[in-house]
């Protein structure tokens, strides 16, 4: 069996909470006063081309939100937007705890707008974790499109059979594994612990 040398963290659901999900977004509604049908439609006719980098969050807020007047500014609601971001810091302490063995090269893939990945990965202290943010806004590519995964192999000159891969959502799991890759559906910190700890035959230290 292929040793494990690369593992691959999401970011949304795993890392942290969602930044821009159905959850969020159902705040925003609540928060703003927004007409739900139609603020779920304009963000559907949009999202793709924002979280693979063909469009800036300016360009999203102007068809989503503010394509009318609105008694809340751009600002109020971009800070909003931001404020859903919340760091899951047991799950970022396992992650931190395999950064610091030798034998492993952490990277993450992700669904996420530049905007916020950029937010998130600064507010959640994971930069000096990750050897590389493998986004969909940058590499133009959303999971679980193989392309996606096809890239992320690439860009870490890995074969599948030497990873790792960590999401919340089964559907972004599946091709990954069609790929070869090793995948663990990640539902709690203390089950991920449990499960790296017998994929990995080690001890992950601290809780």
């Amino acid at each position: 069996m292929t040793e494990i040398r690369h593992i691959f963290f999401d970011i949304g659901g795993v890392l942290g909470s969602n930044g821009w999900d159905r959850e969020q977004r159902k705040h925003a509604v609540e928060r703003f006063d927004l007409d739900p049908e139609d603020f779920q439609w304009r963000h559907e006719e949009v999202i793709g081309e924002w979280e693979e980098g063909r469009i800036t969050l300016d360009e999203y807020l102007d068809i989503a939100v503010f394509y009318t007047r609105r008694p809340f500014s751009r600002g109020e609601f971009v800070d909003f937007m931001y404020s859903q971001s919340v760091p899951d810091n047991a799950t970022i302490r396992i992650a931190r705890a395999l950064s610091d063995d030798p034998r492993y090269t952490l990277m993450t893939l992700n669904n996420e707008a530049e905007e916020l990945n950029i937010h998130r990965i600064e507010k959640f202290g994971i930069s000096e974790i990750f050897e590389a943010f493998i986004s969909s806004c940058w590499i133009g590519v959303r999971k679980p499109i193989r392309r996606f995964y096809h890239h992320a192999l690439g860009i870490a000159h890995c074969e599948p059979a030497g990873t790792l891969f960590i999401d919340d959502r089964q559907q972004n799991l599946t091709p990954a594994t069609t790929l070869g890759m090793n995948v663990i559906l990640f539902q709690s910190a203390s089950q991920l612990r449990s499960d790296l700890e017998r994929f990995l035959h080690l001890e992950i230290p601290g809780a």
